[in-house]
């Protein structure tokens, strides 16, 4: 269990109705473009918007759930206790992030995560004493104590004697979460809804519904053809999203929201599938970005579901930790604008970041069908367009579709792909065609993790997958 008490965003499905729990992160009071330099961004305290996710999680419960707050955080606090087998996956990422944890001063992140400052062997136990004594603090006095009590107070005194821009002042505001109008489109049949901004629920969409209005003429052209219109597709995608950012607040009185209107995605699929020449971007994009998320859904006997998407941006964020409370501060600092003052998502006091999220829900006939979403940074949207690709038009199994080889295009034309598992002449195709390629191995880490439960069509139960690519595990109770 990587203690993460940060960014949160979910899709709930409750009575019959969607909403959208942007539990959106805040820049501290101190967090302006003179502050902060661009190594501040990724690595130790000043990296560290304002911890979101204890807020998230108890308006959740206290509004929409059935059990007690004690009874929530029982389970990590036994987990945090007793510890449990470091996977191989965590050895590998501690043995990846090493070098960072060491740019930390006074390395606060190695002493919670890393055993004498090298990674933990596989199979060791990890425990999180001090990260179980916070929790069950939280559960006594309440999450007040955590923004506005003395835990609050600990923060406060750490970030300051490290330098850090966090205080005591932008905790007691607390950041609850808004809860929104989800966006949602058809895809066969299929009613998707999806996170809107600051999430990238748009991304989806667009993906979904362009798939929808390409032609048989098209889809039925040779393997080659069909993956580079998957590939523009996703980078149009990624396209649109970067041209027509929007204040999460002011989107919803947006009329005419073009990347998900029918019209415009009609005109984009006109043009992806009459060019025959690839256009790349004038401008250069930053296109290797972590994805280093968390994602569960889930479905219970009543048909309420959730699906929610958490991240503290890297892995184990900034590197650096809570002193004494055993939970890692976030890096999303660098999920900001820094350079376009008119942006929305502009750096300043008390602004969200950009999002990549897509916690997704769809309802066949009126009713949850699939709870589903993935980690990936901007890599989310398009794995989960492919997964939902093999499951409805392929026929799929969920577990089938999950394990299918995965591609990505960037905005800057740099397709990531499972090398391997693609034929050597699509990938000369590509290279043909103008892209660069980033060649991935065989079920890649990068190339998201889906997570995901369907209901079965005779309704006699459900259907759970968990990611290979990544940690994960389905179960029913």
């Amino acid at each position: 269990m990587d203690s993460k008490i940060q960014p949160h965003f979910d899709a709930i499905a409750l009575n019959g109705k969607v909403l959208a729990v942007d539990g959106s992160s805040r820049a501290p009071s101190l967090a302006h473009i003179g502050a902060i330099y661009e190594y501040d961004r990724s690595y130790g305290y000043r990296a560290t918007t304002v911890p979101s996710t204890p807020a998230t999680l108890w308006y959740v419960n206290k509004h929409y759930g059935k059990l007690p707050w004690e009874q929530i955080l029982e389970p990590a606090i036994h987990i945090a206790e007793d510890g449990y087998a470091i996977t191989p996956l965590q050895h590998q990422l501690q043995k990846r992030e090493l070098k960072n944890f060491d740019r930390v001063e006074h390395g606060s992140g190695k002493k919670y995560f890393l055993k004498d400052g090298e990674p933990y062997p596989i199979g060791e136990r990890f425990c999180q004493p001090d990260l179980a004594r916070m929790l069950k603090i939280l559960t006594k006095k309440g999450i007040e104590e955590f923004y506005q009590g003395t835990i609050a107070k600990q923060i406060d005194a750490d970030m300051r004697e490290n330098g850090g821009l966090l205080r005591y002042d932008d905790l007691a505001l607390i950041p609850w979460p808004i809860i929104r109008n989800p966006l949602h489109r058809k895809f066969r049949g299929l009613t998707v809804y999806s996170m809107p901004p600051p999430g990238a629920g748009r991304s989806l969409l667009f993906t979904l519904m362009a798939i929808n209005m390409i032609k048989s003429r098209h889809l039925n052209r040779d393997e080659f053809n069909r993956a580079l219109l998957l590939v523009e597709i996703f980078r149009n995608a990624l396209l649109e999203r970067s041209d027509r950012p929007f204040d999460p607040n002011y989107y919803p009185q947006v009329a005419e929201k073009d990347m998900i209107k029918r019209s415009f995605v009609h005109k984009c699929i006109h043009k992806i599938t009459r060019e025959t020449e690839i256009h790349m971007p004038i401008h250069e994009t930053e296109d290797e970005v972590s994805g280093d998320t968390t994602h569960l859904s889930v479905i219970d006997s009543s048909g309420t579901a959730v699906s929610l998407t958490q991240s503290i941006e890297r892995a184990y964020g900034s590197k650096a930790a809570a002193d004494g409370l055993g939970f890692l501060y976030n890096n999303y600092l660098k999920d900001y604008e820094y350079k376009i003052f008119s942006h929305p998502f502009y750096l300043r006091p008390n602004a969200v970041p950009w999002a990549t999220v897509a916690p997704t829900l769809i309802f066949c006939n009126k009713k949850i069908w699939m709870a589903v979403g993935s980690p990936g940074s901007e890599r989310i949207f398009s794995s989960i367009a492919q997964f939902l690709i093999h499951v409805v038009d392929e026929h799929q199994s969920i577990g089938e579709a999950m394990r299918a080889p995965r591609l990505h295009c960037s905005l800057g034309g740099r397709i990531s792909l499972e090398a391997e598992r693609f034929p050597e002449e699509l990938i000369t195709f590509f290279e043909q065609k103008g892209y660069r390629i980033d060649k991935r191995e065989a079920f890649s880490f990068y190339l998201g993790a889906i997570h995901a439960v369907m209901k079965k069509h005779d309704d006699t139960g459900f259907q759970g997958v968990a990611e290979i690519r990544r940690d994960g595990t389905a179960g029913g109770y």
